[in-house]
């Protein structure tokens, strides 16, 4: 079953957290995942999660919810479902995911919920609306998945996924996927995990140069439109890119210059509907844009980011969706290029924002570095 769905996605092998984690997680252990971006984390417990569905499934009286996945965005959410349903095209008759993520009613929202799926994706704030409306019932989990976990606090979800963990059973398995092990995480392994396993890959936090080079161009702050504009012009830059920017604003300037030389984009920044967030993503995946720009403003969220930003002098905006995020966890296919226009707020921004390519046989990183960057 499984097997033939993996080989109909070309995955000819596994990645390093894949190999490590799967095993684990199929005897049933409590794990912590701690990979890069764009390392396989996803599917490290998908695979395993529809397989114990199914083994259970032979023996299950009743038909219940067995996995519960939590995820940060809106945007994270919809593709982990995609995921699942992409590991699950044969035997999707044994088994159901619906994500409800969407900021729909939740009395609109309740037939997804009535027969009972299988798996059930959603944030933590969506998940707790349907379980106090009595939507959700919880009491035959068995797998509790929280992905990005270093990001659900500093989205504000820690109430939330407090009052999520007292509908669970007493007895669960539990995961975490992350990219970085924070001090959220530390607690939410506390929280969540009892005697786990902790799977902290000894591999780079950047994908080695065979899958991505890096290049910096040096530029002062008023070149940096007209050099990007030659780069994509005079095809130096070539294939599906992301550029990212720091603000919202500079989001729609970039947009707004790049569209009087005919060179089309869409943007993606968290003050987007979050229907039409998901739309400019489709559509970056599709083919019908090649050129996606994207303001970071996760990483802005992050404590080691933001005392950047406070030294730096730099206004924050407060964020109009909490369930919003660019920088991690969405998953950008095909990507050949990321373009830092605006220099990342610290390391773990850049590796995230390189992350998005670094998958496959990809291309490179460019990264415009000003003269004030310089200097520090």
């Amino acid at each position: 079953m499984n097997r033939q769905a993996i080989a109909k996605l070309g995955w000819l092998t596994p990645t390093l957290i894949q190999e490590s984690a799967i095993p684990l997680l199929l005897e049933g252990k409590d794990v912590l995942l701690r990979a890069r971006t764009g390392s396989g984390k996803t599917a490290a417990f998908a695979v395993p999660v529809i397989q114990k569905i199914l083994n259970s499934k032979q023996s299950a009286r009743e038909q219940a919810v067995k996995a519960l996945v939590l995820a940060p965005s809106k945007e994270l959410c919809q593709q982990i479902h995609s995921n699942f349903i992409e590991l699950t095209i044969k035997c999707s008759r044994e088994i159901t995911c619906v994500d409800i993520s969407a900021q729909d009613d939740v009395v609109i929202q309740r037939p997804l919920l009535v027969e009972r799926p299988d798996v059930v994706v959603g944030t933590p704030n969506r998940a707790l609306l349907h379980l106090k409306a009595n939507n959700l019932d919880l009491k035959a989990l068995e797998i509790l998945v929280i992905d990005e976990a270093d990001l659900v606090f500093s989205f504000g979800y820690e109430e939330e996924v407090k009052n999520v963990l007292s509908y669970l059973p007493q007895v669960y398995q539990a995961i975490l996927a992350s990219a970085t092990l924070s001090e959220d995480v530390l607690t939410l392994k506390k929280l969540v995990l009892h005697n786990p396993v902790t799977l902290k890959l000894e591999e780079p936090d950047l994908a080695p140069a065979t899958q991505l080079s890096h290049y910096h161009l040096y530029a002062q702050e008023n070149q940096k439109a007209t050099i990007l504009y030659a780069l994509l012009k005079l095809r130096l830059v070539t294939g599906k890119t992301i550029i990212f920017v720091n603000t919202v604003d500079k989001c729609y300037k970039l947009k707004l210059f790049l569209q009087q030389f005919a060179i089309p984009t869409c943007v993606l920044n968290s003050e987007l509907p979050a229907a039409i967030r998901c739309l400019a993503v489709n559509h970056f995946n599709q083919g019908v844009f090649d050129i996606i720009i994207a303001s970071d403003e996760k990483a802005l969220m992050e404590p080691h980011a933001f005392r950047a930003i406070k030294k730096r002098g730099v206004k924050l905006k407060r964020r109009k969706d909490k369930e919003s995020g660019v920088a991690r966890g969405i998953d950008f296919q095909c990507v050949s290029n990321v373009i830092n226009f605006d220099f990342p707020l610290d390391v773990n921004s850049y590796i995230h924002r390189a992350g998005r390519t670094a998958r496959g046989n990809n291309q490179a990183s460019y990264t415009f570095i000003s003269p004030l960057f310089q200097s520090k």
